[in-house]
């Protein structure tokens, strides 16, 4: 009896050993895969780049986007030694070009020139985009900020922000606004029809630019579009310059007041434009990017072609983009609550 007891306590002694020394085998095994992950990772950041980055662009190439892509595509080439090209893949509000993006191997070649509008305001306006919007990426860095204007055409017979919402009122249906569907141009616009009272009718357009080619013909009354567009138009008096977005004045055009001054609050103040990987992309390699762009963004040339443009160079840290992004989903999503916009 005693030797049974002591031969099933051997046996079960043994049964535990071999079941430490698999655990063990398995542990060991899981750091090693862990441990070669890191090496390749660590590996791969060293000797990046290698070959030719490609910098996405999800609209049409002429607007804002595109030629903040261009500018810091030369600054990273000249900083990294490696040609750096730019593609466009338009349409669908972004969300073709950032899914290309998302999906591609985080090794650092394939970027994204995104923003407010394809990272913070598509998760907000669409129930399912394919991507997760911010988590899907690895923020790099900003790169610039732009901001709206609200512009009318010399036809319209009014010279101030109030003077446009008495005759809208007295006028419904009469005016009409131009913008791509599901742009922030086209959520502002209807914003400020809610906060006003008024009725203006919305006619779709495929990008800013043809909107604002309309409004200069002619063709319709009011667009709310980027500074970097509307400028040069409004120091030429083409158009009429009634608001503008931004929390101060624009120094270009100090007479024209603020959506806060003319008692319009909530208006999001800024459009951001910046750089993202796919989430995953080693952080060597992100801070490596992060440090050619913000080099590039403190050279007098590429801030002068960012100014001229109507747009400010903005340098900040991987981690500073991703928390305004965050916030701008935040503030843009309640904009969105508040019209109603629906857009398929």
């Amino acid at each position: 009896m005693v030797g049974n007891v002591v031969g099933l306590a051997c046996a079960l002694t043994g049964m535990a050993s071999r079941h430490r020394l698999r655990v063990a085998s398995g542990l060991f095994a899981g750091l090693a895969v862990l441990f070669a992950a890191g090496f390749i990772q660590a590996s791969q950041a060293e000797e990046y780049p290698l070959r030719t980055i490609k910098i996405v662009v999800p609209f049409p190439a002429g607007g804002p986007t595109d030629v903040a892509a261009r500018l810091i595509a030369q600054s990273i080439s000249a900083k990294l030694g490696k040609s750096v090209i730019v593609e466009n893949h338009a349409g669908a509000t972004g969300r073709i070009g950032a899914k290309l993006v998302a999906n591609a191997s985080p090794d650092g070649y394939t970027l994204l020139l995104g923003g407010t509008n394809v990272n913070s305001i598509n998760g907000a306006l669409y129930p399912d985009v394919g991507f997760d919007p911010i988590d899907s990426f690895a923020p790099i860095a900003t790169i610039c900020v732009d901001t709206l204007a609200l512009a009318v055409s010399p036809r319209v017979p009014v010279t101030t922000f109030q003077e446009l919402v008495a005759y809208a009122r007295d006028n419904p249906g009469k005016l009409k606004y131009g913008a791509p569907p599901g742009l922030y141009t086209h959520i502002a616009s209807e914003f400020f029809k809610i906060k006003t009272g008024t009725d203006i009718l919305f006619v779709p357009y495929k990008g800013g630019a043809p909107a604002v080619t309309d409004l200069l013909g002619g063709h319709i009354e009011m667009v709310f579009n980027n500074k970097s567009n509307l400028l040069s138009l409004f120091k030429d008096g083409q158009l009429k310059a009634l608001a503008v977005t931004s929390q101060t004045r624009w120094p270009e055009l100090p007479q024209t007041p603020t959506m806060n001054e003319v008692g319009i609050s909530g208006f999001p103040s800024e459009v951001l434009f910046g750089l993202l990987a796919p989430a995953g992309t080693p952080a060597p390699i992100v801070d490596q990017l992060n440090r050619a762009i913000n080099e590039g963004l403190q050279t007098a040339e590429v801030r002068a072609s960012l100014e001229a443009i109507g747009v400010e160079a903005r340098i900040g840290t991987p981690g500073e983009f991703r928390a305004a992004l965050v916030e701008q989903a935040r503030e843009w999503k309640a904009v969105i609550d508040a019209t109603g916009i629906k857009v398929e």
